[in-house]
């Protein structure tokens, strides 16, 4: 189901803190049917505080989606593997958390993502890693504005097994996502 436009100007991006850990673990806990096979949330306490602390600003950069009026969390970014020098890149996560999956609030964050990776990270490019069954998020990512570069078999281990992924990349000479 798509939003209006003016549901989603109520959507905001900020920075994770240690205060979302237990709504952010409920959220997670509410909607691991809904990421499996895609991801893994931290679920957990221990989890979340690794999570939390791998969110130095400088390599990794972990966010959450959530309404600007409620404050309640929608989803969670990241953006993760941030490399300086001549790349000036990183690559994007994302997750949905139930209830609000499927109704268009995770376009905008990614959306506000992608801004934040070139105006605040100064980035150059952003990168999406995706498994080639998961139609949400490379719906997202061509809606987006995003192109696919190829596929990489047994890119990446989840559940103990390695993945084929699609590589989808931004760049900072792209037209950027429209942040509604």
């Amino acid at each position: 189901m798509n939003i209006e436009p003016a549901q989603r100007s109520q959507i905001a991006l900020r920075l994770l803190t240690a205060e979302d850990e237990a709504r952010f673990i409920e959220l997670a806990r509410m909607s691991v049917d809904l990421h499996r096979p895609w991801v893994g949330t931290p679920r957990t306490s221990s989890e979340f505080s690794t999570y939390l602390a791998r969110s130095d600003q400088a390599t990794a950069v972990c966010m959450v989606v959530c309404f600007k009026e409620r404050a309640d969390l929608v989803g969670m970014i990241n953006i993760n593997g941030i490399v300086r020098g001549p790349y000036q890149r990183g690559v994007l996560g994302y997750a949905a958390f139930l209830p609000y999956a499927g109704r268009g609030y995770m376009s905008t964050g990614v959306a506000l993502a992608v801004h934040y990776a070139f105006d605040q990270l100064r980035l150059h490019r952003v990168e999406a890693d995706i498994q080639p069954g998961n139609t949400a998020s490379l719906r997202l990512v061509r809606q987006l504005g995003f192109r696919k570069e190829g596929v990489s078999p047994g890119f990446i281990k989840i559940d103990g097994v390695w993945c084929d992924h699609e590589r989808w990349a931004i760049t900072r000479e792209m037209e950027l996502p429209h942040v509604r």
